[in-house]
């Protein structure tokens, strides 16, 4: 097994909580700074839109964290953390949250999709940026 092999199993629930809070902030700050990009080179439904995707990308990434935390304290056999019944319900609510978001923001906000497939993709993204950080140092 290589050294970097070794680093990656070696990763802790420190390491990876820091890791998805760290992709959440990157995710939220990109997803900021390119909205208002957007939104000054071809309108703000485009840039609203776009941040549309973001922020479900990031409560995505957070959803991802605290389902992480109950699953590996299930694995320890540790107590359950508080707040386990919001973390199952909510994980299972998502995808009528979301699509309900999403088909709002469609309907209402009428700029252009590709804009709100861009801001979803932007947690694939920084969790990428996150894990090539992590392989790389």
């Amino acid at each position: 097994m290589s050294e970097e092999t070794q680093g990656i199993a070696g990763l802790t629930d420190t390491d990876l909580h820091a890791l998805l809070k760290r992709a959440i902030r990157n995710t939220l700050i990109a997803g900021v700074l390119v909205a208002l990009a957007l939104t000054v080179a071809s309108g703000w439904r485009d840039g609203a839109m776009f941040l549309t995707g973001a922020l479900m990308s990031a409560a995505s990434i957070l959803e991802w964290q605290r389902l992480a935390r109950l699953i590996n304290s299930r694995m320890k056999k540790q107590q359950t953390p508080r707040g386990t019944g919001f973390v199952i319900v909510f994980f299972l609510l998502r995808l009528t949250v979301f699509g309900a978001a999403i088909y709002g923001s469609l309907e209402f906000l009428r700029g252009s999709p590709i804009a709100l497939v861009c801001g979803l993709s932007l947690a694939v993204a920084t969790l990428t940026w996150e894990a090539l950080r992590l392989l790389r140092g």
